[in-house]
């Protein structure tokens, strides 16, 4: 398992991830999800607990709600860009990177979590 990040790149613009449609996307991928909104610092306003096929994962939401924070494996991970990326505008920049920087990738309203495994299994 390893932490990986979805970011915007430069400005929001205002704009926020939308927490209840993140819930849900969550939720569609796995139905156990346990939903924390306890806010525990500037970097963990939300978070989210679950069963992965892999073992355990967790997201949680920075507070400005524009950066994701994933401890997940590869393939969960690369969902997980790809469900933030389709709630955020196709014109903002979002990068999905890994904790050490051993990749980072400029993520298209276009990605497919198919191409961000084969870019972490490559790096």
């Amino acid at each position: 398992m390893a932490q990986f990040l979805v970011l915007v790149d430069g400005e929001a613009g205002g704009w926020r991830v939308d927490r209840e449609a993140l819930t849900a996307a969550i939720r569609a991928r796995w139905s156990d999800v346990e939903v924390d909104s306890t806010h525990r610092s500037e970097a963990r306003s939300s978070s989210w607990h679950f069963e992965t096929k892999s073992g355990p994962g967790e997201a949680y939401l920075h507070q400005d709600g524009t950066c994701l924070y994933l401890d997940v494996w590869h393939e969960d991970a690369a969902w997980l860009a790809v469900a933030f990326r389709r709630l955020a505008p196709a014109d903002l920049d979002l990068i999905f990177c890994d904790e050490g920087y051993n990749f980072d990738v400029r993520l298209s309203p276009e990605a497919t979590d198919a191409e961000l495994t084969a870019l972490m299994n490559d790096a």
